[in-house]
């Protein structure tokens, strides 16, 4: 009995030990001190205009390696779907992710709604050319898969990340989900991808548009809650179109996908935060300080 007893005491402290390893190997989703962030929207498999869009807010040179120093990049997420380049897109940020952090700074590619459903398995808006750049459906079944190179990469990511006073992520937090912590929320979307979950849910931090679109009293409250939680003063999203870069509620919510990829006709746009102050960078002008000060949208094309 009493060999019983060790023997299952030595089995609940290894479970214990394997939990805390399992805890320490999620990925880091929270940085401070941070001067300079890069913030682009949804590419959706164009690799011309993400270019396009790193060139001009200094990121990248000429031969495509990162010369930002210690600048933090954020995509938001839908790198996947519609356009043919995603893998080019991916190969780039899977290179720019260890360059940076050589150089002292970092590349985090959120989870967007896009690469849910790719890993679920929605083919939908898969470009024929994305198809055929992976060999075929079957080719990209595997490259997706959890021990594919391209499903291991987008499951080791997190879906929101805060950098200084600064919350990303790709559509929004609901009232469902305003007050849960990032550990949360990136465990609960990385957990479910593949199968369902949060990561499906139409509420949930993928998929939301309310804060975008929605009745202005709920977002204002809801804001009220994110804030609050996460300690932030701005919240900055993709996933719904806006015309260009837009703050609203005083700048405490900014909508960033410009629609840069060629399927949406957009510019090559992205906001760039610098030492606390807010730029909207496009390729080709001026960057141009941001009035934080407009008014909340009320509708958006279906993305």
């Amino acid at each position: 009995m009493r060999k019983r007893h060790a023997i299952l005491r030595s089995g609940l402290l290894l479970l214990a030990a394997w939990g805390a390893c399992v805890q320490a190997a999620q990925p880091q989703h929270t940085w401070s001190g941070v001067e300079r962030i890069v913030a682009v929207g949804d590419v959706h498999g164009d690799f011309d205009q993400f270019v396009k869009t790193l060139r001009a807010a200094g990121g990248v040179d000429k031969k495509l390696n990162w010369s930002a120093g210690k600048t933090h990049l954020v995509q938001v997420g839908d790198v996947l779907d519609r356009g043919p380049d995603s893998r080019k897109v991916m190969d780039l940020l899977m290179k720019l992710e260890v360059q940076a952090a050589e150089a002292g700074g970092a590349v985090h590619a959120l989870i967007g709604n896009h690469e849910e459903m790719v890993l679920r398995g929605d083919w939908r808006y898969v470009n024929a050319a994305e198809k055929k750049s992976f060999g075929g459906e079957e080719g990209l079944r595997k490259a997706m898969a959890a021990e594919g190179r391209y499903g291991r990469w987008i499951r080791g990511h997190n879906a929101v990340i805060k950098i200084n006073d600064v919350l990303f992520l790709h559509g929004g937090l609901s009232p469902k989900y305003a007050g849960k912590s990032l550990d949360e929320l990136n465990r609960g979307i990385r957990d479910g991808l593949g199968k369902g979950g949060m990561g499906r849910d139409s509420a949930g931090p993928l998929w939301y548009r309310g804060l975008a679109c929605g009745d202005p009293g709920e977002i204002q409250q809801t804001m009220e809650t994110i804030l609050k939680t996460h300690g932030v003063a701005h919240v900055v999203i993709g996933h719904t179109v806006a015309n260009e870069i837009t703050p609203s509620l005083n700048g405490r919510l900014i909508l960033i996908d410009v629609g840069i990829s060629r399927v949406y006709d957009g510019p090559a746009c992205c906001l760039a935060i610098e030492k606390g102050t807010f730029f909207a960078v496009t390729a080709g002008q001026p960057k141009v300080e941001l009035e934080m000060v407009a008014p909340v949208r009320e509708k958006s094309p279906d993305r």
